[in-house]
């Protein structure tokens, strides 16, 4: 089956997109799909996550979007099996200005992720916090994008800008490009606003919106600094307990096919059940 890649993308940083991001694909993996992890974002916060360190030489995002290097060559695997990383470094801080100059600049990382296309079940890209060229690649080069939105006071406030833009990119670039899901992340059921805040954007994105509920979590904070999932570092923990949930629920909605999604939950459950759990390595 071909591939089907997302965006996760918020120009709103601290929302939870590269710990989504990185949690997701683990997940991912861990429920025997073939996945890559494309780290978009200069601060290469996703790369760090997976334990690699982005200050070492080797082929970077950066080197496939500017030198016009195989994206082949930038494959990095992860301790995951099942789970290949495209890493970030600093020099993609520079790559918007580089990319300015160039003949179809926004459809760059889409026409270099292309060998890939039969290579994966999911190819995850890990936007930067911002509409930039960066950003806009990402999403010219996604079949959907998944947009993470934190549990707080104007939770909902520069989504319309976000949404402008993928109406742009739709209609100008990439006319597959659909919102596949909106998730709540830091989410606290024991405060008022964050119960406001859950029921304010299941109003808006009704269909849209994931079940699942990422809470605000110690673990999932701590996890990034010793270069490793949650699934790795505190796999019973809450923030674990809900990106197994949303790994399910994502691929009920996104299956690879019948038999894949069936097998890679336990019991026999079939993917479509929101609640279902994804098994761990």
């Amino acid at each position: 089956m071909t591939t089907q890649i997302f965006a996760i993308a918020n120009q709103k940083g601290g929302v939870g997109k590269t710990t989504t991001a990185v949690n997701l694909c683990a997940y991912l993996a861990a429920a025997d799909c073939r996945v890559l992890l494309v780290d978009s974002d200069p601060q290469a916060n996703a790369t760090t996550s997976l334990g690699i360190d982005p200050r070492k030489p080797g082929t970077s995002l950066y080197d496939v979007l500017i030198d016009n290097r195989p994206v082949q060559e930038a494959v990095t695997a992860t301790s995951f099996t099942g789970l290949s990383l495209v890493p970030a470094n600093l020099d993609l801080a520079g790559a918007e200005v580089e990319m300015a100059a160039r003949m179809a600049r926004e459809q760059l990382l889409s026409k270099a992720l292309q060998p890939l296309h039969n290579d994966y079940d999911y190819i995850i890209i890990d936007d930067p916090p911002s509409l930039g060229l960066i950003t806009i690649n990402g999403l010219t080069a996604a079949d959907g994008i998944i947009i993470p939105v934190q549990c707080e006071y104007l939770a909902l406030e520069g989504l319309s800008q976000l949404l402008s833009t993928i109406h742009q990119v739709r209609r100008v670039l990439n006319a597959r490009l659909k919102v596949a899901g909106v998730l709540l992340t830091m989410s606290d059921a024991r405060t008022n606003l964050s119960t406001q805040v859950v029921a304010d954007v299941r109003e808006h994105f009704p269909l849209e919106t994931f079940e699942t509920l990422i809470p605000r979590s110690v673990r999932l904070s701590e996890a990034p600094s010793h270069g490793l999932t949650i699934l790795s570092y505190a796999p019973e923990s809450a923030g674990a307990l809900a990106y197994q949930a949303l790994a399910a629920e994502f691929i009920g909605r996104f299956p690879v096919s019948v038999e894949a999604a069936s097998d890679g939950l336990p019991g026999g459950l079939g993917a479509g059940s929101p609640g279902s759990v994804v098994p761990q390595r």
